[in-house]
């Protein structure tokens, strides 16, 4: 089976969006709305606290899964998603 991920990072920032798009759009019969909250919590925390080298990779890496969305609502998810998670703030 071959990937069709040019990266593991790459592969890896997708698999992270799909569990968070799922998190965010859950219904509270779905998920916890408490725990849905610590999850996203938890992973702005992480991303917030890359390197800098790797806050770079993963800004310039999500803008291009954006770019290449073709669902408007998971576009909109993923070009909120810098700000949301702390990657780059509202005056960036």
């Amino acid at each position: 089976m071959t990937s069709s991920f040019p990266s593991l990072t790459h592969a890896l920032a997708e698999a992270l969006v799909n569990v968070l798009w799922f998190i965010d759009g859950g219904e509270d019969e779905q998920m916890d709305p408490d725990d849905a909250v610590k999850v996203l919590e938890g992973v702005a925390h992480v991303v917030s606290t890359l390197p800098d080298d790797q806050r770079q990779e993963l800004i310039e890496l999500i803008g291009k899964m954006a770019a290449a969305e073709t669902d408007p609502a998971r576009r909109e998810f993923l070009e909120e998603f810098l700000e949301g998670f702390g990657l780059i703030d509202d005056a960036s």
